[in-house]
């Protein structure tokens, strides 16, 4: 790329003019890398694509979704980003008080399982059902998972389990209809090659998922179940046998972990005993958290190092490819957990840098899933306790407070694209909507200097990288037409520099929670027109991390 000295000064915005608006932050280099500019036709053929980002979004556990604040936020997130479908975990945990024997008898209630479907219903939201955890009657061990102990077994009676599993779809069925469940999603399970969340080994969740496939097919076999539900790509062989081996994390010996092959957990195993049993699998999920999570067996540490900016790509690319060579070559592709990183205390998932690597990963993986569910929307969230700051590294995109983050605003602007893809280069994306014709483009400024996915080294990051010269040319649109320019950037949209200013106040008070609400959401907004002759520029050099949404106005 051409680069040249910091433009000083800055032109005014006119109707098919120019508009100049350099920033640093405190570090950056004072210099413009200036990028090849884009012209686009409004008229041209377009490619039809799906906005797999909008289908799925995670929360924490079902149980929290009987709070008002969480339903609150579920219909915030389905208004303004689009979501479809919401997953979680804990649906059969014991505080939904699903299952218990007496004298040995199963007995079920569903009465809260109905209040939270019910709710999620109403507001637009199907669920994306994951059969887990284990009722504490049907409990093989006393092992558990989290502070709300979720019982992480096998099932000591597997034939209990299917009876389960059956009896809960089946009321799913006569309570919403078999037209709309046929709508839904059966994951079995949670993550069971992690210790943590199965107690168990892989022959025995592929039992359990035998046994729960059979269970829901049994009721309808339209019905879509799937799996393994397995964590993140690893380039080892500690999940080649039948439980983790922590001798085997070979991240832990090498000095730079990008330079190593990465691969799926279980799915090739999980495929080949689907068909070596005749099983259906009417999709397959897991989870390509673009880290490792190796533990050291001595020191017990965790290595937590950050892959490249481009692995969620290439762990796509890789199940893609998996998939296609299987019994099961038309399954779909569901990754049901997704984010920056696996923690829930990670600084980078409240930091303006989440919403260009939102951005960026989901404009470059579009056709390659079904869906990429983010891990979650929510910081009504309790896997470790109450966050001890309203700012915490939580994983939601809206904070415990209802303070909206910068990657709830990825998600927003990624829902106001089209559905026919114009043009697609780095760092923009144009798009036309087919059924009204309005243009809407994305730019973001992910910096080239960044080599990795964002991690939680927030200051050093938000530092990192040049300013970028963007521009874009729009030919084809009406004459005069409008477009609205909204701007995410250190200054606009950023709840958690707003909370600072404000002095971090450990507990804010109603009127400054309602004033940090204001500002989180309030990004820059500008109008601009196309000129006489139907032509659309616009141009803006953007410090990194920055995101644009341009879209038509009528």
């Amino acid at each position: 790329m051409e680069r040249r000295h910091f433009l000083k000064d800055s032109l005014a915005l006119s109707a098919g003019g120019w508009l100049l608006a350099p920033l640093l932050n405190a570090g950056q280099a004072a210099e413009l890398i200036n990028s090849p500019g884009a012209k686009v036709n409004s008229l041209a053929a377009g490619t039809r694509f799906t906005h797999f980002w909008s289908k799925c979004v995670g929360a924490g556990r079902a149980n929290e979704g009987l709070r008002a604040s969480w339903l609150k936020q579920l219909k915030t997130s389905r208004e303004l980003c689009g979501f479809q479908y919401c997953r979680f975990h804990g649906l059969f945990h014991d505080d939904m008080f699903v299952y218990h024997e007496a004298g040995g008898t199963p007995v079920y209630n569903w009465q809260y399982i109905d209040d939270l479907f019910d709710r999620m219903l109403s507001i637009g939201v199907r669920p994306f059902v994951e059969l887990s955890f284990m009722p504490k009657d049907l409990a093989s061990t006393e092992n558990t998972t989290f502070w709300w102990k979720a019982h992480s077994s096998p099932p000591k009676d597997y034939a209990k389990w299917g009876g389960l599993v059956n009896a809960f779809t089946q009321h799913c069925v006569e309570r919403y209809g078999l037209q709309e469940v046929l709508q839904w999603y059966f994951e079995v399970w949670n993550e069971p090659d992690l210790h943590g969340f199965w107690d168990g080994t892989k022959s025995q969740y592929f039992e359990l998922y035998k046994t729960s496939a059979n269970a829901i097919k049994a009721i309808d076999h339209r019905l879509r179940v799937g799996g393994p539900a397995t964590s993140n790509f690893v380039p080892d062989e500690r999940f080649a046998g039948e439980t983790e081996d922590k001798t085997k994390h070979k991240t832990l010996t090498v000095q730079d972990i990008n330079t190593l092959e990465w691969r799926g957990v279980w799915i090739k195993d999980f495929l080949h005993y689907c068909s070596a049993e005749s099983l259906p699998v009417d999709f397959i999920s897991t989870h390509p958290y673009p880290t490792d999570w190796a533990i050291d067996p001595e020191t017990k540490k965790g290595a937590g190092r950050t892959r490249k900016v481009n692995a969620t790509k290439e762990d796509m690319q890789w199940l893609k490819k998996t998939i296609a060579e299987s019994s099961y070559p038309h399954a779909e592709v569901h990754l049901t957990e997704w984010s920056s990183s696996p923690s829930s205390r990670d600084a980078g998932h409240d930091s303006l840098q989440a919403a260009a690597y939102i951005i960026k990963v989901n404009v470059d993986c579009i056709g390659l899933a079904d869906s990429l569910s983010y891990w979650v929307f929510t910081d009504v969230f309790e896997e470790g306790g109450a966050g001890n700051s309203i700012f915490h590294g939580g994983f939601g995109l809206i904070n415990y407070q209802g303070i909206v983050k910068p990657a709830f605003h990825a998600y927003r602007m990624l829902h106001a694209l089209g559905d026919e893809l114009l043009q697609q280069e780095e760092g923009l994306i144009v798009t036309r909507h087919s059924t009204t014709k309005k243009i809407s483009a994305l730019l973001y400024h992910y910096p080239a200097e960044m080599k990795t996915a964002i991690g939680s080294a927030v200051e050093k990051e938000f530092n990192t990288g040049s300013i970028k010269l963007f521009s874009l040319q729009l030919t084809g649109v009406k004459p005069g037409s409008g477009f609205i320019v909204e701007t995410l950037d250190k200054d606009h949209g950023f709840g958690l520099a707003a909370w600072k200013a404000m002095g971090s106040p450990a507990f804010p008070t109603r009127e400054q929670t309602a004033q940090l609400k204001q500002s989180a959401m309030a990004l820059k907004k500008q109008s601009i027109r196309a000129d006489a002759a139907g032509v659309l520029s616009w141009k803006r050099s953007l410090p990194p991390w920055t995101c644009v949404l341009i879209t038509t106005t009528h």
